[in-house]
């Protein structure tokens, strides 16, 4: 099979489209025929060679895919060869084949293609993981989304719509808070001309993607009670953080990863998994929620795609590789 491979690390030249061996399905496992990938921002520092893919899992880049089963490994069930599905994966998904613990895979939500589908896997189970399992969202409370015109901001925004929530966000454009405000968001904040702090007023649950950054105002903005789920560092990685201000709100600070966590088990990737199938892919055959791509480009570009998500400039929702 074809894969996108990394020369070495580097920037997005060093992708490169080279034949690699096909994988195998070990117990458990199934394999697909991938249809598309999409990228998030972990494949842009695995890229650069700051976060490398969690022991024994595929080198090559992807933590999402959608394809159709090839093949199963010893003991799987559910599944047959021909279904069309996609998949959280821990790597591998820029490839024209992949191995995938069955406990991964997901059917195609009612009401969408099989390309597109692999824009959901990943941002379903970070915002519903997170949101909804962890940080516990109700109807009627404030949601304030850090990036949120990204893969994982246009996805949470119409999760906390499809809950009853009230959401704000943040982002770098009056264009892109224009599209958020498209998709449900109630408050939408320039994080480059406003205060989000002043904007907002009091959030219940925050999703933060900057970390350090963030970490004092984020406190700030928290209502009482409030929660606040850091899950990414783009901000940096170590900040102070006053905790007479947090138990002052009775608040509660988390950081959480995806990526890294068992296959099974309490609080692993295939419990996520079940939680997305039985409670958001009701949302999604509903047209409550929907994938947001941006755009789709060939597999073997994938390095002018990873520019395109580097630069920050107009990209709104998912990109996604087609083999």
């Amino acid at each position: 099979m074809y894969a996108i491979t990394i020369r070495e690390p580097g920037g997005p030249d060093v992708l490169e489209w080279t034949e690699v061996p096909d994988p195998v399905p070990g117990p458990g496992e199934v394999l697909l025929d991938v249809a598309a990938s999409a990228l998030n921002r972990a494949d842009l520092l695995q890229r650069q060679g700051f976060y490398p893919p969690p022991p024994g899992a595929s080198e090559i880049l992807g933590m999402e895919c959608s394809g159709t089963v090839a093949a199963l490994g010893e003991g799987v069930t559910g599944w047959r060869v021909g279904d069309e599905v996609c998949a959280l994966l821990a790597g591998g998904g820029y490839a024209e084949k992949v191995a995938v613990p069955a406990a991964q895979l997901l059917p195609l939500p009612d009401g969408v293609d099989l390309v597109t589908a692999a824009a959901l896997p990943e941002v379903a189970c970070t915002v519903w993981s997170n949101v909804v399992l962890h940080a516990g969202l109700r109807a009627g409370e404030l949601l304030l989304v850090h990036g949120g015109a990204g893969g994982i901001g246009t996805h949470a925004i119409q999760v906390g719509k499809a809950l009853g929530a009230r959401v704000a966000v943040t982002a770098g454009s009056d264009e892109r808070l224009a599209r958020c405000a498209e998709l449900g968001a109630d408050i939408t904040v320039n994080y480059r001309e406003q205060d989000f702090v002043a904007e907002v007023g009091a959030a219940d649950v925050v999703l933060d993607n900057m970390g350090a950054k963030y970490l004092d105002r984020n406190v700030d903005v928290l209502a009482l009670g409030g929660r606040l789920v850091v899950i990414g560092l783009q901000g940096g990685v170590s900040g102070e953080l006053n905790l007479g201000k947090l138990m002052a709100k009775l608040g509660s600070v988390s950081g959480t990863r995806l990526r890294s966590r068992p296959v099974d088990g309490p609080g692993s990737k295939g419990e996520i998994v079940a939680a997305v199938r039985e409670g958001l892919w009701p949302l999604i055959a509903a047209g409550k929620v929907q994938p947001i791509v941006h755009d789709v480009v060939p597999m073997r570009e994938a390095g002018a795609a990873h520019r395109a998500l580097e630069s920050g400039g107009d990209v709104f929702g998912k990109l996604l590789l087609k083999t």
